[in-house]
């Protein structure tokens, strides 16, 4: 086995140097609120996926220790930061489109500092084309600096000048960084960063680097510290969670972890996200079944409906060995949740691909899917496939599966009509009318009448009616 050494960098050997940056970022805000009476105010504008919120959290928290306060909109904020996603030509072009709209903004607010992070930075035609066209940036960072931004704001600060540094390496582990969470009861933990599967379709690879896995000390480290926090539900991260522990000159994988996770007092339900089918084990498998934290739910990406689409996109099995899979969990854990992600309009797609995915749709019934139009990313292998598919017919093929996606989440929704579910009461839905929301180990959301003790407590629920996409039920 191949084995890569990678940087931990424990937080304290970080603010040794960081430290001082910090302290005087926040003396310069304590001295404008004494000359103003203001607060420096800060926004974060987030694109993508979990890894992204979960950076998007660091951020804050390295906010709120330089003496910034966090609002709501980015109108009448000091510090407004865009942490973008290079996955979709869509969220790009958001990105885009509102940083057009900042220059109209900074224009009648010449203090604003304007940054831009996260996967698009780490593309160098992106960063080009922001200095050539948006000039109006003061900062830009990438995936693998982000705990330097204290220092980058600093210099902003204090020299009035534009500051643009992107690294292009694999990146090093971050251990410690503070974080502010989105949700009180729920939280994030990544336990590996980049990905070495390579599908031909994907950037993730070259904008979060090679697979580097955290050492379980630091991460069961994390997880206790969030549950004397009040965290009761955790979800691990990784771009392919059955990966975990490959660089690791040690025997110890993702099943192991899961096991040792699970073990720690206060935390009562374990996610995690995303687990490839290629590499998904009988191990896990076990684990999953016999492990009562680790929740009855997997996301299990499909993507395409046919091997010679699977062959292409370079996702390492087929769609038998994924059925297979489909089976196995369904025998060994009834009543699974399983939700999936899938592309219509790859290079070479044709209308029986189609055919052939929605007649996985039917015989799988997933949950839940997040359904993506294929939008060509520069320097991926497929952005040079000769036989794209054209823009017109990519959305009518798409409308197509999503059409019987949603028939059968619904038909699946109204068949639990009267089934109970234990229900991890996360919050109110509508405080005035007293709706609590939360979900089920599944994953599905559930709605219900009840008193806000309620929250942070498991309840027994039972479904008294299905709505489109989620359920309604009464505490047993």
């Amino acid at each position: 086995m191949e084995n890569h050494t990678h940087h931990t960098i424990k937080l304290e050997n970080l603010y040794t140097e960081n430290d001082h940056i910090i302290q005087m970022v926040k003396h310069m805000n304590e001295a404008y609120y004494e000359q103003t009476g203001k607060r420096r105010t800060h926004h974060t504008i987030t694109y993508g996926c979990q890894m992204n919120e979960h950076d998007s959290e660091k951020i804050n928290a390295l906010m709120r220790a330089m003496g910034y306060e966090r609002v709501e909109e980015p109108d009448n904020a000091d510090f407004v930061l865009f942490n973008t996603c290079a996955v979709r030509e869509n969220a790009e072009l958001r990105v885009f489109g509102n940083l057009g709209h900042m220059k109209h903004l900074k224009s009648k607010r010449p203090g604003m500092i304007l940054a831009v992070s996260g996967c698009m930075m780490q593309q160098a035609q992106v960063v080009a084309l922001i200095k050539k066209k948006y000039s109006h940036v003061d900062l830009i960072f990438g995936t693998h600096n982000l705990h330097y931004l204290p220092r980058y704001l600093h210099e902003i600060l204090e020299k009035k000048t534009r500051h643009y540094e992107v690294w292009d390496i694999d990146g090093e582990i971050i251990e410690g960084l503070p974080y502010e969470r989105k949700f009180g009861l729920k939280a994030y933990v990544n336990i590996m960063f980049g990905c070495n599967n390579f599908c031909s379709y994907c950037i993730v690879p070259y904008t979060r680097g090679r697979e580097r896995s955290r050492q379980k000390e630091h991460i069961l480290e994390e997880v206790s510290l969030l549950a004397r926090d009040g965290v009761k539900e955790i979800t691990l991260l990784g771009q392919n969670v059955n990966s975990y522990g490959k660089t690791f000159d040690r025997e110890y994988r993702f099943k192991d972890l899961l096991h040792e996770v699970s073990k720690v007092e206060g935390i009562e339900r374990v996610r995690f996200m995303t687990s490839n089918p290629k590499d998904l084990s009988e191990g896990l498998m076990d684990e999953i079944q016999r492990n009562h934290k680790v929740v009855e739910s997997v996301h299990l990406p499909i993507q395409a409906g046919s091997d010679a689409l699977l062959k292409r996109m370079n996702r390492g099995y087929t769609v038998e060995k994924y059925l297979g899979i489909v089976a196995q969990l369904r025998q060994r854990i009834p009543g699974i949740g399983l939700s999936t992600d899938i592309i219509v309009g790859f290079p070479g797609e044709t209308e029986q691909d189609i055919d052939d995915l929605i007649d996985i749709i039917r015989s799988v019934r997933f949950d839940s899917a997040f359904t993506y139009i294929y939008s060509p990313r520069t320097g991926t292998p497929a952005a040079d496939y000769p036989d794209q598919i054209p823009e017109k017919l990519k959305h009518q093929r798409f409308e197509r599966m999503l059409k019987v996606l949603n028939e059968e989440v619904v038909r699946l929704n109204k068949s639990r009509e009267g089934r109970v579910y234990e229900v991890l009461i996360e919050g109110y839905k509508d405080e005035d009318r007293g709706i609590l929301t939360g979900r089920t180990r599944e994953n599905y959301i559930m709605t219900l009448a009840g008193d806000k003790a309620l929250i942070g407590k498991t309840v027994k629920v039972a479904v008294t009616r299905a709505r489109k996409f989620s359920l309604e039920g009464q505490i047993i």
